[in-house]
Order: C-alpha cells, then sequence, then structure tokens
C-alpha cells in the first residue's frame, strides 16, 4: 500500500511497492510551480500520486524523468499538458522502446533473448494485470549536463550523473531543502547476464553525488536515508570497490580482507555487494 510522505516545506514523496515495481515519485511545491520527479510505471501510478499532492484535475508544470527504464516513464501519458524533460541519452534510450509490444508472450520472448529481465518481466505483468495499453510518451525537453530549475522559492538542479545501473541516470537536487533525490542512480546493472557493479564508475559516481550538500537521500526503490546513511552506503561501496581493484575480483580474500575492515561478521548485503563487484571486474 502507498503512502504520501512530506519532508520539509516543499517537497512530497510516495512510498514504493515492490511487487509491481512501482518507485518512489517526487512532487516540489514552489511558490509559482510546481514540478514532478519521475512519471512512474503506469498512468494508474502517476495518476494515484497527483490526486494525492495537487489540487484536483491539476498536473504538475514539469515532470523530470531520471532514466529511460520502464517502472519510471510508463507514466508519462497521463501527464499530456506537463513539460517533460529528460537526459537526450534517455530520450535516446526510450525512442527504441517504442517499436516494442509487451504482450505476455513478446515480454517473454525479450526475457528469452536477454534484452529484458525476469524481475521487470514478472512486475509488468503484476501492474498491467487488466490492460497493456502501453504507450511510450518522448521527453518534450533535453539537456545535455545540467539544467537548473527556478519553481519560485525553491530551486531544482537536474544533473546527469551516469552510473552502472543505467548510463543515462540524472539526479534532482533540491536545493533550499538540502535534498537530492538519486533515483536509480546509485544501485547495480541489472540488465547484464550477472548483476555487476564496475569499479571506476562507482568511484567516480560518488564523488559527484559527494559534492551536492545534502542532509535526505532519496533512493528509488528503498525509503529515504540521511546524510549519515548514505556516508554509511557511499563508504561501503568505495571500500568494496578498492578492494575489488586490489585483489583482482578474488572474491574470497575480498570477503576476509572486508570482514577484517568491519571487524564484524558481514551483512548479507555486504556479501551480496562484494559479489557484484566481482561480476562486474
Amino acid at each position: 500500500m502507498h503512502t504520501i510522505n512530506k519532508i520539509g516545506k516543499n517537497f512530497w514523496y510516495i512510498t514504493p511497492i515492490s511487487v509491481t515495481d512501482r518507485p518512489i515519485l517526487g512532487m516540489v511545491v514552489g511558490n509559482n510551480k510546481t514540478l514532478m520527479i519521475d512519471a512512474g510505471n503506469s498512468v494508474d501510478h502517476a495518476n494515484y500520486f497527483m490526486k494525492g499532492t495537487l489540487k484536483e484535475d491539476s498536473s504538475p508544470d514539469v515532470v523530470v524523468l531520471t532514466h529511460w527504464h520502464w517502472d519510471h516513464i510508463f507514466g508519462l501519458p497521463a501527464l499530456p499538458h506537463t513539460l517533460s524533460i529528460a537526459s537526450s541519452k534517455t530520450k535516446r534510450e526510450m525512442e527504441k522502446l517504442i517499436p516494442y509490444s509487451w504482450s505476455d508472450e513478446a515480454i517473454d520472448e525479450r526475457v528469452k533473448e536477454g534484452t529484458e529481465i525476469e524481475f521487470c518481466a514478472k512486475a509488468i505483468k503484476e501492474e498491467y494485470k487488466d490492460h497493456r495499453d502501453i504507450t511510450i510518451a518522448l521527453p518534450d525537453v533535453t539537456f545535455e549536463n545540467r539544467v537548473e530549475i527556478d519553481l519560485g522559492g525553491v530551486t531544482c538542479i537536474v544533473q546527469y550523473v551516469g552510473g552502472d545501473h543505467a548510463a543515462d541516470s540524472a539526479i534532482v537536487y533540491i536545493k533550499e531543502e538540502k535534498i537530492l533525490f538519486l533515483g536509480d542512480c546509485i544501485y547495480p546493472n541489472m540488465y547484464a547476464k550477472k548483476e555487476n557493479y564496475t569499479v571506476q564508475e562507482t568511484l567516480r559516481l560518488l564523488e559527484e553525488l559527494e559534492s551536492f550538500d545534502a542532509e535526505t537521500y532519496i533512493p528509488s526503490h528503498q525509503k529515504p536515508i540521511t546524510k549519515e546513511e548514505f556516508h554509511q552506503e557511499a563508504t561501503k561501496l568505495r571500500m568494496i570497490a578498492t578492494y575489488t581493484e586490489r585483489y583482482r575480483g578474488d572474491q574470497q580474500v575480498i570477503l576476509k580482507e572486508y570482514e577484517k575492515y568491519v571487524k564484524r561478521e558481514l551483512r548479507e548485503d555486504e556479501i551480496e555487494t562484494i559479489g557484484q563487484f566481482v561480476n562486474g571486474f
């Protein structure tokens, strides 16, 4: 079940649902304009969030897409009167989806080919149980590196950051609230034979994310985290990346050395992350 929560004076978000892969969506409400972050995995998802945050029958002035994956873009047709913005890389990836059929058979075939993953296939079928009228609406405006949007009393900085999860990833920094909306950029690459992180890309991305003066971080498929929690996650990724490079992807040695570093038994998420770095080495 979704809940809609508020952080600070200007930011609302809807909690994620894993079974249908609905990510967090954000709404930034300024004095003059409103900006929605991501369009959701369906028209129903987008409409539910808009009804819970905006006046009746109104839509945001702007919607920013963080990357091309289905769960962040399939709701865009629900926002026909909203200016949509994405990186030029995101638009190019979305264009590739236009010819696709979304029948069970077509989705299953793409899973077999390796162009779709089983988790997403299941979630699409679950989200679109009653109908499968999926339309790919393309963004109206694209940017290369960075765009700043003044909503009146609150500023959103949209910046392309890339990363292993999706090479087109962008983040949204809500300046006055010190909120950094990460989207999925900090997650591993799922569209590979084996889920993976790569050392250099992870280290580069962390450096870029840490350049923002944020107090709250929003990863799209978890709960919002504090600066301290983000720092802990970044330290984990950085140290495992460093050990992966140092020990040339030798999983047993990395497990042993990282256990020495944390001075305790490893948690399940740490063991999984080490495996993902080894896969990407």
